[in-house]
């Protein structure tokens, strides 16, 4: 066997911790009743076969987990046949209280309540037929009573295993609809990334060769725009592509942009004519990935509204490292009559990131006029 088989390792265990339990409970099961004995003098004195039945019934509960019902009418007759001849009371019942309640509790509602029944009808049966004194009648009423509160504890168990299930489930189903949302989200970005980057590269393209003949010392640095916007066009996309990657499949090459590309975000987004101002409290340390690219690209969508709608000349990223949080604030100093709009596709799209990670994100107005986004992502 491979130590590295983590199935066959698991299944191992189990096998074991199935076997330790058979063996403990018919320990537990034969010492007890010959302990009982002792002081039941009207009962029938232990024999062999008492001896087989008991170890029967507890052996039998080695599959219970994959034929719960098969083990379940084991044990059914195997106490029945105790009980009929009369060995004495004691831990007997062991075996079929564990099967009838793992038998409910998995969700064989009908198997269990009829084992349940059948036992206690055929015992009461069985003492008429067989003649045996009606000295155990009381004994008999305490075995049916004893028998009703195993059945509907069991259904305790049953529904709130069915409740944590459904819960569990639904939360599942709730992680694959956020997954999906922010996929949507990321492909949205994709797009919005290579119309940017493309768009650009062929306005430079065109004044390269309208220039190229006329002024070739003027089509230089078109050419070089078109390098730079083509480089972080494929940094861009790679970074992407590597988020919407499967968990089964290979890594990107390129690392996802987090808040150690910071700096350059902020260098290209001056060169648009914003002048941005960084400001970093608390210890900056290592974030969880999904966490660092989040808080990235919310800072990036909040200078590129900045950019697009607000007017403003200058505006501020604050980065705040809390215990227990990360804190972004980005201010803006755009007149107070913009119409930015304030749940456009954006903001929406950073909400969705950081509800996403748990956290939340506002968007106001400033006292002075300006526009403050704030995001706070639990760490």
């Amino acid at each position: 066997m491979s130590t590295s088989d983590p199935i066959e390792i698991a299944f191992l265990g189990d096998r074991t911790r199935r076997v330790l339990r058979s063996v403990i409970l018919s320990l537990i099961t034969v010492i007890g009743t010959f302990g009982s004995a002792q002081g039941q003098p009207d009962r029938r004195h232990p024999d062999v076969l008492m001896v087989v039945l008991l170890l029967i019934g507890t052996i039998a509960l080695y599959w219970l987990r994959t034929h719960p019902v098969a083990v379940l009418w084991t044990t059914v007759a195997t106490t029945l046949i105790y009980m009929l001849r009369e060995y004495p009371w004691g831990p007997v019942v062991i075996a079929f209280v564990i099967a009838v309640f793992t038998v409910i509790r998995l969700g064989h509602r009908l198997a269990g309540w009829a084992g349940l029944i059948a036992l206690y009808v055929l015992h009461v049966g069985g003492r008429i037929v067989l003649g045996i004194n009606a000295d155990g009648v009381y004994q008999v009423l305490l075995v049916g009573a004893c028998f009703c509160v195993l059945g509907f504890v069991a259904e305790l168990f049953r529904a709130h295993r069915d409740r944590v299930m459904a819960a569990t489930k639904t939360r599942r189903e709730e992680e694959l609809r956020r997954a999906g949302e922010e996929r949507l989200r990321i492909a949205q970005e994709l797009h919005d990334v290579v119309a940017h980057h493309i768009s650009l590269i062929n306005v430079q393209a065109s004044t390269a060769l309208h220039l190229s003949d006329r002024q070739p010392e003027r089509a230089i640095p078109a050419l070089a725009a078109i390098k730079d916007a083509s480089k972080e066009a494929l940094v861009e996309l790679r970074s992407i592509v590597g988020v919407l990657r499967q968990s089964g499949e290979s890594a990107p090459r390129q690392p996802v942009a987090g808040l150690d590309h910071l700096d350059h975000l902020v260098t290209r987004t001056g060169r648009a004519g914003l002048e941005v101002h960084k400001i970093i409290h608390g210890d900056p340390r290592p974030l969880p990935t999904g966490l660092d690219r989040a808080a990235f690209r919310i800072i990036q969508e909040s200078l590129t509204n900045v950019v697009r709608h607000a007017k403003a000349t200058s505006a501020t990223v604050r980065v705040q490292y809390g215990e227990q949080s990360l804190v972004l604030q980005i201010d803006d100093n755009g007149d107070s009559v913009t119409t930015q709009p304030i749940e456009g596709n954006g903001i929406s799209g950073m909400r969705e990131r950081a509800t996403a990670l748990g956290g939340t994100l506002t968007a106001n107005r400033t006292p002075a006029g300006g526009f403050r986004i704030t995001a706070t992502l639990p760490l």
